[in-house]
C-alpha cells in the first residue's frame, strides 16, 4: 500500500510542485493539499492520512499549533516539517509538537520523498544541526525529576539505551557501546517506544531531559 500524504503549504506553486515530484514515487499517493493549518486540520479530520508534510508559517493556524492539533485528532499519523526557515526555535518547537520529522525547502526532491518513507515507518528525519540544536533547548529548560521512577517501567538494558539515545547516538553508536548486534539494538528501542508511548526516538531524547534521566552538562 501506498504511503498517504497530505501536503500543507500557503505557497500554491510549492504544493503543485510537491505533488508532482512525490507522485512520480510510486512508495507515495497523494491525498491531498491544503492551504492553511485549520485546512490542514479539517483534512486530517475527515480523512486518514499516514504523512502531513507541514509548512510553518501559514495563515491563521500555524505549522506547529497545526502539527499538535493533528497528532491529537490521529495519532498514528506522522508530521514532517518542511520550512524556509532553518531556526533552532522551529525545530524545538516542531519536535516537541510532535513532529517526527524536519526538513528545509531547499531539499532535494529525493530527499523529501525518503524522509516521507521514513517518517511513516516510524524512523525520526532530524539533521545532526537540528538534532543538537533540540537537544540544548530541552537540556536548558529541564526541571529536576525523579529519573528513578521514570525509568521504572524499563529494564536495566532499555534504560542503557535511553540514556544514549538521549545523547542523540545512532543505533550503530548505541551497539558499539554496549555490545549488542544492531538487530538488538532495534528491538529495545521499540520496547522503549512502546513502554513509554512515544511516536519515534527523537521524542526519547525529549523524555528523557524533562524526566531527568540526563542533566545538563551530561
Amino acid at each position: 500500500m501506498r504511503i498517504r500524504v497530505l501536503l500543507a503549504d500557503d505557497q500554491d506553486l510549492l504544493r503543485e510542485a510537491l505533488a508532482l515530484m512525490l507522485g512520480r514515487d510510486e512508495r507515495l499517493e497523494i491525498a491531498g493539499s491544503v492551504r492553511s493549518g485549520d485546512e490542514a486540520i479539517a483534512f486530517v479530520r475527515a480523512h486518514a492520512v499516514d504523512v502531513v508534510l507541514m509548512d510553518v508559517r501559514m495563515p491563521g493556524t500555524d505549522g506547529i499549533a497545526a502539527t499538535a492539533e493533528v497528532l491529537r485528532l490521529r495519532p498514528q499519523t506522522r508530521v514532517l516539517v518542511l520550512t524556509t526557515f532553518d531556526l533552532d526555535e522551529y525545530v524545538f518547537a516542531a519536535v516537541r509538537a510532535g513532529a517526527s520529522g524536519f526538513l528545509t525547502k531547499d531539499a532535494a526532491p529525493q530527499e523529501v520523498a525518503d524522509a516521507v518513507v521514513a517518517v511513516a515507518q516510524g524512523d525520526p528525519v532530524l539533521g545532526e544541526r537540528a538534532m543538537a540544536a533540540m537537544i540544548g533547548f530541552v537540556r536548558d529548560g529541564a526541571p529536576a525529576s525523579d529519573a528513578d521512577a521514570a525509568l521504572a517501567v524499563l529494564s536495566p538494558r532499555e534504560q542503557e539505551v535511553v540514556r544514549l539515545l538521549a545523547t542523540g547516538a545512532s543505533n550503530d553508536d548505541i551497539a558499539r557501546a554496549l555490545f549488542l548486534s544492531a538487530n538488538t539494538v532495534k528491538t529495545h528501542v521499540k520496547a522503549v517506544l512502546a513502554k513509554l508511548d512515544l511516536p519515534d526516538r527523537v521524542h526519547v531524547v525529549i523524555w528523557a531531559y524533562e524526566n531527568g534521566v540526563l542533566r545538563p552538562g551530561e
